[in-house]
């Protein structure tokens, strides 16, 4: 056996369907989509499950389980480009940043992360920090504190 006469195995290779190809084919005319109606148009289809307006099946069955999306927690985010509103030397506390309309909804709590850059020592208190914002608030001689 040589390289030049290796083969792939007997059925590993199918031929593409080529549609449109004249009557020989098969598949020619209409290309397997029937006459006219809205599955034969281009772009046309029904959504998996649509059962012609029919209440589908998975809306006809009860709902079943346990959702945990309503314990979810989420926190509000906020930048450290954000932060570069206060001055020199002050405590960042959410209180704080809700009283000055930086945050909107206080949610579970307040995660800052590294985003943008800061220029001034703070002492930025917040129920989580992202590892990049801990780096570079303590780079500049500030401290991050987890409430």
């Amino acid at each position: 056996m040589k390289l030049h006469e290796l083969r792939p195995s007997e059925g590993a290779f199918k031929t593409n369907k080529r549609v449109g190809r004249g009557v020989a084919s098969g598949h020619g005319k209409t290309s397997g989509k029937g006459h006219k109606g809205q599955n034969a148009r281009s772009g046309g289809g029904v959504r998996p499950g649509f059962e012609g307006g029919q209440l589908p099946l998975f809306r006809r069955l009860p709902k079943r389980g346990f959702s945990n999306a309503m314990f979810k927690v989420q926190y509000a985010i906020i930048n450290l480009s954000d932060l570069e509103k206060f001055e020199d030397g002050a405590v960042v506390t959410p209180e704080l940043l809700k009283e000055m309309g930086i945050l909107k909804k206080q949610l579970s709590g307040v995660k800052v992360l590294g985003n943008g850059n800061l220029t001034k020592k703070l002492t930025v208190k917040a129920n989580k920090f992202s590892q990049q914002a801990i780096e570079k608030i303590e780079a500049i001689g500030g401290k991050a504190e987890v409430i």
